[in-house]
């Protein structure tokens, strides 16, 4: 069963279109910590703020049990803030604690002459090192970004794929069994259905 985390993020339905659209069939919106019992797979989508949607996940008790499926090897794919979340801290309007699952913390993208932020709109993902996420993408596959802050893993191995906004951004992570994609597959057509399809290959 695949379970979709329900804590408010606006890009649910999306996700969950997207998902839909794939067939697959055996998923379930989680609300509430008792109906992940029985996840072989959880998708963290996210939008918004870091430190709101911390909150509202302690609020739904849903923290801790996310931490411990990691843990217990369920394969996990967070989506932009929810990428965000998989990281120990933000300083995005203060200081925050994440999950704590991939070690390394989230910062504002750094104000170049020029740059908009935040960044939005479509951007080349380029692979640092292979991974089943991405599997059968096209060379020069362009995933579509909304965001004003990314990730800084404590191991460099952690990062699958980057993008250039600037300088160099984390676009993708992955540590053991524990996934990210700072951008939005469920809003980057072909490409993003294809992360989306090899995420549901991962075993479980």
């Amino acid at each position: 069963m695949l379970a979709v985390i329900d804590y408010g993020a606006g890009n649910l339905r999306s996700v969950l279109h997207a998902l839909s659209y794939l067939g697959v069939e055996s998923m379930r919106v989680v609300q509430d910590p008792r109906d992940l019992r029985g996840a072989d797979k959880i998708i963290l989508p996210g939008v918004g703020a870091f430190g709101a949607g911390m909150a509202q996940l302690r609020k739904q008790d849903l923290v801790q049990p996310l931490r411990d499926a990691a843990y217990a090897g369920v394969p996990l794919l967070g989506i932009c803030i929810g990428m965000q979340f998989l990281f120990e801290r933000s300083d995005e309007m203060g200081d925050h604690e994440g999950l704590g699952i991939i070690p390394g913390y989230v910062t504002r993208i750094p104000k170049m002459s020029g740059l908009k932020i935040p960044h939005i709109g479509w951007n080349e993902i380029q692979p640092c090192r292979t991974s089943l996420l991405l599997d059968g993408l096209a060379p020069a596959s362009y995933g579509y970004f909304v965001h004003s802050y990314h990730c800084i893993p404590a191991n460099p191995d952690s990062v699958v794929a980057v993008t250039q906004y600037g300088s160099s951004i984390c676009a993708m992570v992955e540590e053991k069994n524990v996934y990210g994609a700072q951008f939005h597959p469920e809003k980057s057509q072909k490409m993003g259905l294809q992360i989306y399809a090899n995420f549901l290959k991962v075993p479980a």
